[in-house]
């Protein structure tokens, strides 16, 4: 696959910065659900996972580090080469989750034995609330399901945000929403 070059704007939604790919950069990727890509954004090299935003593209958190090693920040554009990778990297595992792993042997064993990306699927699913209890309840389902040798959380729908803090109804919020006007809709 040849790269993909852009340019975008940083946005804000509460206090995360965002970078949304346009959809004819994001029309060329593999898949509309979450894609591991490398390549620069300013000429800084990094790697990412890119979030479906649940309407047909994609996006990326743009953390502090990143930030000011691309000089940029909210409001600004900044430019990017991307391309597609076939080797995913590990997700970070929340502790609840690598706990309940150690301590179920045949699901850590699945975990173990199943790609990189199949395990990311798992992280998403599982994070995709914010109400502790569903989560807890999906940890249990994913450890249920793990320990019958599944491989991928059931009926996931792979194109969805699965952020919740960025994102209602599996969909990216805009720019100008915030948590607090999510929560009155």
């Amino acid at each position: 696959m040849s790269t993909i070059r852009f340019e975008a704007k940083l946005f804000k939604i509460d206090s995360w910065t965002l970078l949304k790919l346009p959809k004819s950069a994001s029309a060329k990727l593999p898949s509309r659900g979450m894609t591991m890509v490398a390549g620069t954004i300013n000429d800084f090299r990094f790697q990412a996972a890119l979030e479906p935003d649940g309407k047909g593209s994609h996006w990326f958190r743009v953390d502090k580090t990143m930030s000011k090693a691309i000089g940029a920040n909210a409001g600004d554009t900044v430019t990017l080469a991307i391309e597609p990778v076939k080797e995913w990297s590990e997700p970070n595992v929340p502790a609840d989750l690598k706990k309940a792993l150690t301590a179920a042997t045949h699901a850590q064993a699945t975990w173990m034995d199943i790609t990189p990306n199949a395990r990311w699927d798992w992280v998403r699913w599982i994070g995709a609330t914010k109400n502790s209890e569903t989560r807890k309840k999906r940890i249990g389902v994913a450890l249920s399901k793990m320990n019958a040798g599944n491989r991928r959380p059931c009926c996931f729908n792979r194109s969805t945000c699965t952020e919740p803090y960025v994102s209602n109804n599996g969909v990216l919020l805009e720019p100008t929403q915030t948590t607090a006007a999510k929560a009155k809709a």
